[in-house]
């Protein structure tokens, strides 16, 4: 795939409710994206749990390549149905995107239309209704290009306003039309999007919200990627090859670690200037190298980048307003989509624990801790080492 599904959620929890009976989850494999939004009937406790074991049936059938019929029908055949209103206990939509092709399928069961925009504008892809056990599943395809955006939605997000001048509540068409506004202000993002949308539905039920409502936003853009190559590799006679991968890389490039800048600065003939302005007094200075974006120190500087990165929740909105190595590594960290990690295995007997086992390196540890926060943040990361 050439470019990157940016994905976002929000809910609004009814009022008086601690859970919320919505639930979205994402997947990321390596041959296609899985996005579930499920509503269980009724809000609280029951609900969640209702919505969650709806999607992560599907999401555990669909990651193992079980054909979405067969998905589908074990959730309607699964799930209980209200005697009273003769309906199944939970809702849910179901988008897969092929990272080959492009191509999605949504499947829809009893929750509001999607809500898809292409480059700004309201489209309605091909759909057509089959019964599976006894109910109507709405089911549509298309071809995701760059630009375009795809919106599941909850209909506590529909009902916001009842009683007002919308009799009905907020209703899918004046939502599709806010939306399109915001797309011709320029408003590009999952998050923007969503945010804005939700913040519209918690205006509209002023202090009372009346049911759950979840938004999830999926937005096709640019991919903005990352390498950080921290640690010489092992073999000192490989240096220039992992140098030369990480020159040739297609994004913005890292070095973290002294040693690591000095073997990348004489590779390119120059020499590793260090920035003193950049110096705090729990930071090292960061350095310059000539076709690298940043250069810092090592695992001091990793370690408090994690740091930050976790009290501002992965915002990089939040981040502090400084410019020193940590946080302008945390900034390239939460910014981009894609993160590869080129990870030299050489051991600095400096940074050793001697409770660890000397295979066993804080770099290392370190590297995957972060990368696992990304995976929370949503990024794609890899790992390699060498």
């Amino acid at each position: 795939m050439n470019y990157f599904l940016d994905i976002y959620d929000q809910s609004l929890n009814k009022t008086g409710e601690e859970l919320c009976g919505d639930t979205a989850k994402v997947v990321k494999t390596d041959d296609k994206t899985i996005v579930v939004l499920s509503d269980g009937m009724g809000s609280g406790v029951k609900a969640s749990i209702l919505s969650t074991l709806t999607t992560e049936i599907i999401v555990t059938m669909t990651r193992a390549d079980v054909p979405l019929r067969e998905v589908i029908a074990t959730v309607i055949g699964t799930l209980p149905v209200c005697k009273v209103r003769k309906v199944a206990y939970a809702t849910f939509t179901i988008v897969e995107i092929d990272h080959t092709t492009n191509q999605f399928q949504i499947i829809n069961f009893d929750n509001p239309p999607i809500l898809y925009f292409q480059r700004g504008k309201l489209s309605h892809p091909k759909s057509k209704v089959t019964d599976i056990l006894g109910k109507r599943v709405n089911m549509c395809e298309g071809q995701l290009a760059k630009g375009d955006f795809i919106g599941l939605l909850s209909d506590g997000v529909l009902h916001a306003g009842l009683g007002t001048s919308w009799n009905f509540g907020w209703g899918w068409d004046n939502v599709a039309d806010h939306m399109e506004g915001l797309f011709t202000r320029a408003l590009r993002g999952a998050k923007p999007v969503v945010r804005d949308v939700i913040g519209k539905t918690l205006k509209l039920y002023g202090a009372n919200v009346g049911d759950d409502a979840t938004f999830v936003g999926i937005f096709a853009r640019e991919r903005h990627s990352l390498i950080v190559f921290t640690g010489p590799p092992l073999d000192d006679d490989s240096d220039d090859l992992y140098i030369q991968r990480l020159l040739d890389y297609d994004g913005r490039k890292v070095v973290c670690g002294g040693t690591t800048g000095n073997i990348v600065a004489n590779y390119l003939s120059q020499t590793l200037e260090t920035d003193i302005s950049t110096m705090r007094r729990d930071v090292p200075p960061i350095g310059k190298i000539m076709g690298i974006d940043l250069v810092t120190e090592g695992i001091v500087t990793m370690s408090r980048a994690l740091e930050y990165m976790k009290d501002c929740g992965g915002e990089v909105g939040l981040l502090p307003q400084d410019n020193n190595g940590a946080i302008l590594l945390a900034r390239e960290l939460l910014t981009a989509d894609a993160i590869f990690f080129l990870v030299g295995q050489k051991i600095n007997e400096f940074y050793q624990n001697p409770l660890l086992p000397k295979n066993l390196s804080i770099r290392k540890n370190l590297v995957e801790e972060i990368a696992q926060f990304l995976r929370t943040c949503k990024k794609e990361t890899r790992i390699e080492y060498c």
